[in-house]
């Protein structure tokens, strides 16, 4: 196994527990759709701890990463930009849902996620484009 670049004494190893022991009712709602590879036989942890952050859930052979985000992260707008940065560096994709959005529709919440693991673009969102874009084609005067 090789090293990692974090050591156990950052204390993030212990708060992965404690966010596990201490869960929100949206993530206990989202891990019992997730738990035991239940989503397309994909195994997820929960409160997984990724380099220095923790993520929700982490799908480590698709590289997806879930977040629950609650009232707290409206005040923590710039720490969720460095972790998505950081896990983004990593070669993580990451999802984010409200827990308004696990707690009212869990069953689509679970949709988007399956197509983000099938490799399906949104269609809500235009899939990236490939190869080269097309150059512009200005004005053809006469």
């Amino acid at each position: 196994m090789t090293k990692s670049r974090f050591t156990s004494e950052d204390g993030t190893l212990d708060r992965a527990r404690r966010l596990r022991r201490d869960s929100t009712p949206a993530e206990k709602a989202l891990w019992t759709m997730l738990r035991g590879s239940a989503l397309g036989g994909h195994k997820f942890r929960r409160q997984q701890r990724l380099g220095p952050f923790v993520a929700d859930f982490a799908c480590q052979s698709a590289r997806l990463v879930i977040e629950v985000d609650g009232d707290s992260h409206a005040a923590q707008i710039d720490y969720d930009a460095r972790r998505t940065e950081f896990l983004a560096r990593e070669g993580y994709r990451v999802l984010r849902f409200t827990n308004w959005d696990v707690m009212e529709n869990v069953e689509g919440v679970c949709r988007v996620i399956a197509a983000a693991l099938s490799g399906n673009p949104s269609p809500s969102h235009a899939a990236a484009p490939r190869g080269p874009l097309p150059l512009p084609q200005g004005e053809r005067g006469a």
